[in-house]
């Protein structure tokens, strides 16, 4: 009895290994299948963690008991390295400096969500726009992108554009994606701030489909750093739009209430016309990226994980910040999952990646991410 109980718990287990062998292999693979035919791919993509560790588990599993089965997983991890790679950050050993390295070009991207906009139904809210305003102050970047940037129109003393040019950002490029043009008192979109001249200007507007409403623009900026000229992209893609009701959607689901299945088509219905909006902005932000004559750096929100086709379509041979100088995870998202990457620095390899960091602040559902470059010594 005691070996058939041992014979069928280790057959279990190899069945088991080899189900959460395939389904990485799959969630790895999801990065270069475009959403829009593959957008089960790409959910299974979000549960790349959880079957990472679950061979890693297994891994020792096999391990411990020396049997040959450890080959399986490790090998599945093997070629998976890419996507592990982009997932985990391994510089432990490194802190972020205040102070800019000599000759650095310091990038900051923050989703800043409107400022305090979102938050004035709750009437204990603080006043966080001050205190966003003081640490992008802090920081001292160079280059400032942001996404959900809201400009409460020209006739307002409540001003963003303002506060942020009186931080000795005289030059920005700033577009209405939302809001009306010429008086309007509502004016969200993205934007960039310099403190070095701004020569030429870009904007591409992603066309909206099926009713849905559009992403935020795509912008860039040449500017001239230490007598060569750079371009700067931001962006923020297509959000998922959940409502407060899609997050009590996930919270039934979390529970396995007698509604889980209602709840779930209600998020894969809106998962995968986000997936889908994603793919085909992330091919035109590759498009515009692959013709720049100059050095770039692209970031922003681009609503999607490391392992995804909007990630690895869009970083082609770039070179992530993160990767490059992060640890741990970089969770960027403050809700649902603490596994959410997905505000990204991308620098063009002519820069040398000095320093990262993400602050964990709370005064937006994104944290900031900050960069140093330096364009290499030719």
């Amino acid at each position: 009895m005691a070996r058939f109980v041992r014979t069928f718990t280790k057959r279990l287990c190899i069945i088991l290994n080899a189900v959460i062998a395939g389904l990485f292999l799959v969630a790895c693979v999801n990065a270069w299948l475009h959403p829009s035919k593959w957008w089960f791919f790409s959910l299974l993509g979000l549960g790349f963690p959880v079957l990472l560790i679950m061979l890693v588990c297994f891994l020792v599993f096999w391990l411990m008991l020396r049997s040959k089965w450890a080959v399986l997983s490790a090998l599945v991890l093997l070629l998976g390295l890419a996507n592990i790679r982009v997932f985990l950050g391994l510089h432990f050993a490194t802190s972020f400096k205040p102070e800019k390295p000599k000759g650095a070009l310091r990038v900051l991207t923050w989703n800043v969500h409107w400022f305090d906009e979102h938050n004035k139904k709750n009437k204990l809210r603080k006043d966080y726009r001050k205190n966003m305003i003081a640490f992008i102050k802090e920081q001292n970047a160079d280059i400032l992108c942001f996404q959900e940037f809201l400009e409460l129109g020209k006739s307002f003393a409540y001003s963003n554009t303002n506060a942020i040019v009186q931080l000795n950002y005289p030059y920005y490029y700033r577009v209405i994606d939302y809001g009306q043009a010429s008086g309007g008192r509502f004016q969200a979109g993205v934007a960039i701030f310099s403190r070095f001249p701004i020569v030429d200007t870009q904007r591409v507007l992603y066309p909206s489909t099926e009713n849905v409403r559009a992403a935020e623009s795509l912008i860039g900026v040449d500017v001239q750093v230490n007598g060569k000229r750079i371009r700067v992209y931001t962006t923020h893609l297509q959000s998922v739009l959940f409502q407060k009701n899609d997050y009590r959607n996930l919270e039934i689901i979390k529970s396995a209430d007698d509604s889980m299945v209602t709840a779930s088509r209600s998020i894969i219905k809106k998962l995968k016309k986000g997936y889908a909006a994603r793919g085909f902005q992330a091919d035109v932000v590759r498009n515009k990226l692959d013709s720049c004559p100059y050095p770039e750096v692209v970031c922003g929100d681009f609503n999607d994980v490391p392992n995804s086709y909007t990630y690895f379509r869009i970083k082609g041979n770039r070179q992530d910040v993160f990767v490059r100088k992060g640890s741990g995870i970089g969770r960027s998202f403050t809700a649902v999952s603490p596994t959410l990457r997905i505000d990204y620095i991308l620098a063009d390899k002519a820069f040398d990646v000095l320093q990262y960091n993400r602050f964990l602040v709370p005064w937006s559902d994104h944290y900031p991410v900050v960069a140093d470059l330096k364009l290499a010594e030719e």
